[in-house]
């Protein structure tokens, strides 16, 4: 049945078809609409817990206490409480939990601008907790993609084993469209870790060895639990090696963008070729190398001051344009004028 959604919305219904039983959250906008509908939706269906904890940091300590106890869990914050939530998720990927985090972002640092979306907290994603860990994160940019995504997500966690960022923004989060969720199929991964209580029984953050034991003078115990972290993380990554490319005959210049920023510069795709990353982390660098070596001038569009151009530029090994879209309120007539600028500097 086709119904008018929200990004929001979507992203709850993508959790739940994905399997997930339970929510912990604290209220932060723009996400206090996923927060509400968990609270909502545990009054109808009683196999669903929904949990409004007093803060981030519990609240990111309870969805992965959670995915421990054998549930899919997920929460839902933006840039203010996923700083919060960082320690977290590195405890959460040394205990390999697999669970899912959204982060809508918005204006920062700190509390910035709550109304004003962002895509901002990128650097956040790969290294916000202490030490070497590999995150996988994925970036619709349409209501029906964040439920798709949603899912994927989840199934990424349970390939994995690890928390998994889905990110958006505040615009994406409070767009509406109509979709028809019904007809959308969906591969849904189950639930293969022991649950707590079964098999191995300690689940710390301090280096251990695979029976829980702990190990913090043990090089080469630490040396090969990396290894076959970072192996499993990559080799579940490289599953989803999901992107758009849009390319324009007889065009030199080559416009990354993604999120909602790929919808407002839409337009331009009879001018410039797009190329849109949905993985938005680990980088797809093959991806992005091989169509990138077709163009004279390559232009990242984004809603921060040139976080992922410098993974482009470290993915390419080339220098790009910039165009930073900074403090919210992103204008397709601002954002245009700014690549016009680039090229005539590049002339």
């Amino acid at each position: 049945m086709k119904q008018i959604l929200s990004g929001n919305e979507a992203i709850f219904r993508g959790a739940i078809r994905a399997g997930a039983t339970y929510f912990a959250g604290y209220p932060i906008s723009p996400t206090s609409e996923i927060l509400q509908q968990a609270a909502l939706y545990s009054e109808e269906e009683s196999r669903f817990r929904f949990l409004q904890a007093e803060d981030e940091i519990a609240a990111a300590i309870a969805t992965i206490s959670a995915s421990l106890a054998g549930v899919k869990s997920f929460t839902a914050t933006s840039g203010p409480g996923f700083t919060l939530m960082q320690e977290a998720l590195g405890w959460g990927h040394v205990v390999e939990a697999p669970c899912v985090f959204v982060n809508s972002m918005r204006v920062g640092p700190s509390t910035g601008m709550p109304t004003q979306p962002a895509q901002s907290d990128l650097l956040q994603v790969k290294g916000g907790s202490a030490g070497d860990y590999y995150p996988i994160a994925f970036y619709p940019n349409s209501v029906e993609e964040s439920f798709r995504l949603t899912v994927t997500a989840f199934n990424a966690a349970e390939e994995s084993l690890s928390p998994i960022i889905l990110l958006a923004d505040a615009f994406l989060s409070h767009l509406y469209e109509i979709v028809d969720l019904d007809v959308i199929e969906t591969e849904v991964i189950p639930r293969t870790k022991e649950s707590l209580g079964r098999g191995r029984r300690l689940f710390t953050g301090t280096a251990h060895d695979k029976s829980g034991n702990v190990k913090t003078s043990d090089p080469a115990n630490y040396r090969e639990w990396l290894r076959e972290l970072k192996e499993r993380h990559f080799r579940v990554a490289e599953k989803y090696p999901l992107y758009e490319y849009l390319p324009c005959k007889n065009s030199e210049t080559l416009l990354i963008v993604f999120g909602i920023t790929s919808r407002i510069v839409s337009p331009l795709k009879e001018r410039f070729s797009v190329f849109r990353p949905i993985r938005i982390y680990p980088v797809l660098e093959r991806e992005m190398k091989e169509v990138a070596a077709s163009y004279r001038h390559i232009i990242v569009v984004e809603g921060n001051d040139g976080q992922y151009a410098s993974w482009t530029e470290w993915a390419i090994g080339r220098k790009v344009l910039k165009v930073p879209c900074l403090g919210g309120g992103f204008k397709f007539q601002w954002i245009q004028s700014q690549i016009e600028e680039r090229l005539k500097e590049e002339r």
